[in-house]
């Protein structure tokens, strides 16, 4: 009975391991990770549930949130407590993860393809792609930053979407949010929180 438990969890977490192991070729990482993402939230038998259950595990397993967090803190990482750098990264995550989910429901009807790449270091290479929106609208161009410290395990760390960095565009505004608030991080964390919270 032992063994029978310890074969159906073995194969239970080889299943598991398929889903999210995607190429460590920046290029088809992208490519394999962004189809299966807009299968998934093109699927009407899933419920909104499942998908944003769905879109959090892969994120929470390919961006480097940890990082793109400490990057949208700008300065005030460095001069921070760790207590409260720690704060913010947990509300950071939660921020992130919503804000994923919302954004990407936009794109689950569209065509995704790569169009090209750049490997700019060892460590970075940025992947060229576009997405044709289903409702007609006109085509998104989307460049994505990966890491690849780590050559098996690349990381996305930052999208270019039309020219506009999302990671820059996010510390811009945290930013803002800081000046306003003579630079408390616990500021910025209740700003998250209420956005998480809404």
């Amino acid at each position: 009975m032992i063994r029978k438990i310890i074969y159906l969890l073995s194969f239970f977490f080889i299943i598991q391991n398929h889903l999210f192991s995607y190429s460590s070729n920046p290029r088809d990482f992208v490519n394999e990770l962004v189809n299966e993402a807009i299968e998934k939230l093109s699927d009407k038998s899933l419920t909104d549930e499942k998908k944003t259950n769905f879109i959090e595990e892969i994120a929470l397993e390919n961006v480097d949130i940890n990082a793109l967090g400490l990057y949208t803190l700008g300065e005030l990482r460095k001069s921070a407590s760790q207590e409260d750098i720690s704060n913010y990264q947990k509300s950071f995550e939660k921020y992130f993860l919503k804000s994923l989910t919302s954004r990407l429901n936009d794109y689950s009807s569209g065509k995704f393809q790569v169009i090209g790449e750049d490997k700019k270091s060892s460590n970075y290479t940025i992947v060229n792609s576009k997405i044709t929106p289903g409702d007609g609208s006109p085509e998104i161009k989307v460049d994505w930053r990966i890491y690849t410290k780590n050559p098996d395990k690349p990381l996305i760390r930052d999208l270019i979407v039309e020219g506009l960095s999302l990671a820059r565009t996010q510390k811009e505004e945290f930013a803002s949010i800081l000046n306003s608030n003579d630079n408390e991080i616990k500021k910025l964390i209740l700003k998250l929180e209420e956005f998480i919270n809404k």
